[in-house]
């Protein structure tokens, strides 16, 4: 055999590029240009839509289904919602509150709650805790007066902040309301109980931050739910009445109305009513009568306070 012929190494570098070009190619390269080849001629066929029909990303529904579809959905919450109505629940505040049942955090509260009575007594019982609710219809609401917890003794607690049933005797916080209210307002007499129903009625909203208690255990039901719900009424009775005066009676009432709009709404401020504190400025304080000022100058009709 004749000895093969050796290139200069510059040669082969020279010639490298045309020697490629004759070279065979892998088998999976080929495959792999073909494939890619065939997709790129299916692209544009695939892009393109036929005359009349919608964009791939345009919706398949019509307005009127996606509409629909919308209503049957806030049909399905409203009757989620209905089922979970606690009893006594007033109608009108139903109507405005309703969206607050279905919650996570107020079906946990019920149960808790629900829970509890079954291990302990609780107060109020369960047809009275939404006692505030069935007074007035939550668009008469004129004044609020807000609690914090109920009592927590027997036949005490009926859904009324600072209320309690006949023939309880008045706790002493209510019977330094009843001396306030003496030297306040021309011709009040203590009404020999201390039932706050007929305030009620009136307008007057006594509502307590929590609605439930344990037995002879103060604020045993706090941070369980409660106060999440009543801020959401003191909202909306912010947001949707006007004129409405406030009385906030102490630092944690005052915290929880710190938001009301003063420019829309009245608040009267002061100490708490307990014998602790009492005579650190809520004698004297005159919030009845100034109340009754103030709803006359927005054209309601004032509070009767003796009407016990």
């Amino acid at each position: 055999m004749a000895a093969a012929r050796l290139l200069p190494l510059g040669r082969l570098l020279a010639l490298g590029p045309r020697l490629g070009r004759g070279a065979p190619r892998p088998l999976c390269s080929r495959v792999s240009t073909r494939d890619s080849q065939a997709n790129a001629a299916k692209k544009p066929k695939a892009a393109e839509a036929e005359p009349g029909q919608a964009s791939p990303r345009a919706s398949p529904l019509s307005p009127e289904q996606l509409e629909r579809i919308r209503r049957n959905k806030e049909a399905a919450l409203r009757r989620l919602a209905e089922r979970n109505v606690p009893p006594g629940f007033g109608e009108s505040w139903r109507r405005q509150l309703d969206g607050e049942f279905s919650k996570p955090y107020f079906m946990e509260l019920m149960a808790f709650v629900a829970e509890e009575r079954k291990r302990y007594t609780v107060y109020p019982p369960p047809d009275q805790v939404f006692t505030w609710t069935q007074m007035c219809d939550i668009r008469d609401v004129k004044v609020v007066i807000l609690g914090q917890d109920p009592y927590h003794g027997p036949n005490q607690a009926h859904g009324l902040c600072f209320s309690v049933q006949k023939p309880v005797p008045p706790p002493p916080s209510l019977e330094n309301i009843y001396k306030e209210l003496s030297t306040d307002i021309e011709d009040f007499t203590h009404p020999g109980h201390g039932d706050l129903t007929g305030w009620a009625k009136q307008g007057v909203l006594l509502l307590n931050a929590v609605l439930t208690v344990r037995a002879h255990q103060a604020t045993s039901h706090k941070e369980k739910g409660w106060e999440q719900f009543t801020d959401v009424v003191v909202s909306w009775l912010n947001k949707n009445l006007h004129g409405v005066v406030f009385m906030l009676w102490g630092a944690y009432a005052q915290k929880k109305g710190s938001s009301i709009d003063r420019k829309r709404h009245h608040v009267l401020q002061t100490v708490h009513p307990s014998p602790l504190s009492v005579q650190r400025g809520f004698f004297g304080c005159r919030h009845f009568s100034k109340t009754n000022e103030l709803l006359k100058k927005s054209g309601k009709k004032p509070i009767d306070w003796r009407a016990l």
